[in-house]
């Protein structure tokens, strides 16, 4: 499939900068809807612009985080190499989300929503993080994305040796566990979005175990050929 010159040329000018701004568009349509608010314009933020925010922000981190699980696979089923170019890309803008996420529940919810000071903000965020169980659940998954984040980049990785990177970056399984039960207790009532989180990382989990089986069985057929 490689091959095909529509494709490599796809692969070589056109997939990073499009995976770019489809990555973008979440928070360019997020930025706009804020905008609509501020200017006394319609919006589609509901009646509660902030719980709005921060809750689609980590949705989106969560989707963006499994599609980059599903890199993968992609690549393995299709056997489209080139789309490994963009896992890192999907996998920083699956933390910047992140990150935004605890900033808008820091900043909107804590700091303008309930009125505190920013070291009452912060220890809100620390007292929440010790007493709901939802919250510890998303914070855990975010500071363990910190290292996959900073060590993401090509020099890093040399440096660190591609063994213990690739061991380090296989972190991002019980993160994404994390970040699914983190949204699965957080709503209210039986919600279908945690369901469908699950789902996909149930198969995507499943892929990757039936694939570190069948190697683990090739390896002592290929010894004794």
């Amino acid at each position: 499939m490689a091959r095909n010159p529509v494709l490599r040329t796809f692969s070589r000018h056109i997939m990073k900068p499009l995976a770019f701004w489809l990555l973008a568009l979440p928070g360019l349509w997020l930025g706009w809807q804020w905008a609509l608010l501020l200017s006394g314009q319609p919006h589609d933020l509901g009646f509660n612009p902030i719980e709005t925010t921060h809750r689609f922000l980590g949705d989106t981190a969560i989707r963006i985080l499994l599609v980059s699980l599903a890199v993968t696979p992609v690549r393995d089923l299709t056997r489209w190499g080139p789309v490994m170019m963009i896992r890192r890309r999907i996998g920083l803008a699956a933390f910047w989300y992140a990150l935004l996420h605890i900033l808008a529940y820091l900043g909107l919810d804590l700091f303008l929503a309930a009125g505190m000071s920013v070291s009452g903000a912060l220890a809100g965020l620390w007292r929440d993080v010790a007493e709901r169980i939802y919250i510890t659940l998303g914070m855990t998954a975010f500071v363990l994305l910190i290292p996959l984040a900073m060590t993401s980049f090509n020099r890093v990785q040399r440096w660190l040796g591609s063994r213990r990177w690739q061991g380090l970056h296989r972190l991002v399984y019980p993160i994404a566990i994390l970040a699914v039960f983190h949204h699965g207790f957080m709503v209210k009532g039986n919600q279908l979005g945690p369901w469908i989180h699950g789902g996909i990382l149930a198969l995507l989990l499943g892929y990757r175990l039936f694939g570190m089986i069948a190697r683990t069985r090739s390896q002592p057929s290929a010894k004794a050929s």
